[in-house]
């Protein structure tokens, strides 16, 4: 299917030189594919579940990346919706860890831990200004005030890819997730699968209680000018995806996104593809 010129774009966008681009999601609106050119090639596009769309409630994904000049970082939070305001979650800790990425010089599974830590205890404060709804059944509201106590939590993927200097310096890509989400690394169209194998588990989240649950998992690698890299990554409501290494065409990625065949997603979706 192709997209009509007059489709709507929802999400944050800020355009300019490319050396400096932000994309961030709309937690309430649909993203259909769009694309970046610049040293840094980005697919991107969110979606809501179905059921969520219809009841114009926010999505608990939240996804968001930044172009700085030779540096791109990025960062794919799934909300848990078991928990309380999984959308919370995702919007609060997708934020901290983006704004953490661009500015950290030398990002690390330490550093990382203490940011996660960090995050929870500001998160805190914020969730404990949000209100149940008091037009709720009295039953609901009991769920949700139980629910509010233990915390609202996200898995999350992210990362900072630093391009090779001109005089021979080699650049960087450093990765950290905890989750079930995918993260799916490919050099030479040949899938770098090894280092992710067992990694990504469910139980592995962020939580605005205790900070990180498990141990942040981190690849991190040099990269060569020649190297032909391609990352991609997406929640699990683009499962469809998983069996798939080649690059998907734009019109059927949005076919996935509108999930017409079954009458729309049965979660929410975000999908994030960068090559260099």
């Amino acid at each position: 299917m192709r997209l009509s010129p007059n489709r709507k774009l929802a999400g944050k966008q800020k355009t300019g030189p490319v050396d400096g681009f932000t994309y961030v999601s709309g937690q309430h609106e649909e993203q259909p594919v769009s694309s970046l050119k610049s040293r840094f090639n980005c697919r991107y596009a969110y979606g809501r579940a179905s059921e969520t769309a219809q009841l114009q409630e926010q999505g608990q994904d939240y996804m968001a990346f930044a172009v700085d000049g030779r540096t791109c970082s990025f960062v794919l939070c799934d909300g848990v919706s078991m928990s309380y305001r999984g959308d919370f979650a995702a919007r609060f800790l997708g934020e901290g860890l983006l704004s953490w990425l661009r500015t950290e010089a030398e990002p690390s599974r330490h550093l990382l831990q203490k940011r996660l830590v960090q995050l929870s205890q500001a998160a805190r404060l914020e969730e404990e200004a949000l209100s149940v709804d008091q037009n709720a059944p009295l039953l609901l509201r009991d769920i949700l005030q139980e629910k509010k106590q233990n915390g609202s939590e996200a898995m999350y993927l992210c990362g900072r890819i630093e391009l090779p200097g001109k005089l021979g310096r080699k650049g960087r890509l450093w990765l950290a997730w905890q989750g079930d989400s995918r993260l799916r690394l490919f050099q030479q169209q040949a899938e770098v699968a090894s280092p992710f194998s067992g990694t990504f588990r469910t139980g592995d989240r962020w939580s605005t209680r205790t900070g990180p649950k498990g141990t942040p998992n981190v690849y991190e690698c040099r990269l060569h000018a020649a190297g032909a890299y391609r990352l991609l990554l997406y929640s699990d409501g683009l499962s469809d995806l998983d069996g798939i290494s080649e690059v998907v065409p734009d019109e059927d990625l949005q076919v996935l996104m509108d999930a017409r065949h079954t009458e729309g997603l049965e979660d929410d979706a975000s999908f994030l593809e960068i090559s260099w």
